[in-house]
């Protein structure tokens, strides 16, 4: 399947881009968590073990699994680079790998300059950061329809894992015809947790603590502008800024036709902002400030039904929200991808006819990120 096509949360999901976990989260030290987003120190090993029963499922749900690392190496691996180089294409995957897990100056070779500065400096000192949060895919690019937006992100820390995504929508014979509708270089930050698909004509897309709004009125009309394009509404949820509700895919996803898991925290009052072209090559915004059962119904086309993280209960909900029990990877309409360790809200998803596909996930979970933000759908199935 070459190009993207993604317009719904939950057509049959047929190709996902995943990233397995490396060597970057052995370059998690305490005194850098904070800086580099994490709150602990996944087990390498067992998160590997997790994330390749995530892979497996899919496969087994007929969906077609392509690594991130992969389509990188295989950018890379040119003729210059098997011609000149002579380097087989396992020694490019390496390097790649490499870029993505981090170097510190022990690993560079030593020279004795008789300068202070190496004399005194820490030969662990990192003097290229781990990109520890790059298995959280669906964040540096998302597709949008049949286009992709490469985003700017809201941390220094997470800007570099975006080259991977410019390169592979630039150069990959798979994607480079790929219509873009946002750039790395861009001024304002937005990331891919943040933008839902809801139908081949409706875009959401968080105001969070990551997404600014200007980014959102530059994707919008960039999104507006292209002939090719099928959305021409776009709806802005001002969403609280918060570390637990980080991204728009943190507080609800769409798990069916008529349903979506939330969290209980935004539900009430909630400002959106239908955004719409203005027929003169701008665009036109109403602003909402009706329910969100009221909106989603609205724009889905049919009445819906929110399923509250951990049952309403106001303890399982901040547990599991903490767990991102709202942020489920639908494989088809009413099949949804969650993790085992929330199985308050798994239990409240069974009774309401949802088949969950159920994946470890002690060590994952320490990243603060749920099966949605593990993978990047690059081609569903139309509704």
């Amino acid at each position: 399947m070459q190009g993207v096509n993604v317009k719904s949360e939950i057509g049959n999901l047929k190709k996902v881009i995943l990233h397995r976990p490396g060597n970057e989260l052995l370059n998690l030290t305490p005194n850098t968590l904070e800086e580099l987003l994490f709150d602990d120190i996944p087990f390498l090993e067992v998160a590997q073990a997790e994330h390749d029963a995530f892979a497996d499922i899919l496969r087994n749900e007929g969906v077609e699994v392509v690594y991130l690392e992969d389509l990188m190496a295989e950018d890379l691996y040119t003729d210059i680079i098997k011609d000149y180089i002579n380097s087989e294409y396992a020694a490019t995957k390496d390097m790649v790998m490499k870029t993505m897990a981090g170097i510190n100056l022990q690993e560079l070779p030593q020279q004795h300059t008789n300068l202070l500065v190496d004399m005194v400096s820490d030969r662990t000192k990192l003097v290229c950061a781990p990109m520890p949060n790059l298995y959280f895919t669906r964040d540096p690019f998302n597709m949008i329809g049949n286009g992709v937006g490469i985003n700017r992100m809201y941390s220094t820390t997470r800007n570099r894992e975006t080259i991977y995504g410019s390169y592979i929508f630039n150069y990959h014979p798979d994607f480079k015809d790929v219509p873009q509708y946002y750039s790395r270089e861009n001024t304002f930050h937005i990331e891919g947790g943040d933008v839902l698909n809801i139908n081949e004509h409706v875009l959401a897309i968080g105001i969070s603590q990551r997404t600014e709004p200007d980014a959102i009125d530059q994707l919008a009309h960039n999104v507006f502008s292209d002939e090719t394009s099928t959305i021409d509404t776009i709806l802005a949820f001002n969403i609280p800024v918060s570390r637990a509700f980080m991204h728009l895919d943190t507080v609800f996803t769409q798990i069916d036709y008529d349903k979506f898991t939330i969290h209980p925290g935004i539900m009430g009052p909630l400002t959106v902002f239908e955004i719409t072209p203005d027929g003169n090559g701008g665009t036109k915004i109403r602003e909402r400030d009706e329910d969100l059962e009221s909106i989603l119904t609205e724009y889905v086309g049919e009445k819906v039904t929110l399923i509250p993280c951990g049952g309403g209960d106001r303890i399982a909900a901040e547990r599991e929200q903490w767990n991102d029990g709202s942020n489920t990877l639908c494989v088809r309409p009413g099949t949804v991808v969650v993790y085992q360790r929330n199985n308050v809200t798994n239990d409240v998803l069974y009774k309401n006819g949802i088949n969950c596909l159920v994946m470890p996930s002690a060590e994952l979970s320490r990243g603060r990120g749920g099966p949605r933000c593990m993978s990047m759908p690059a081609w569903r199935e139309a509704l």
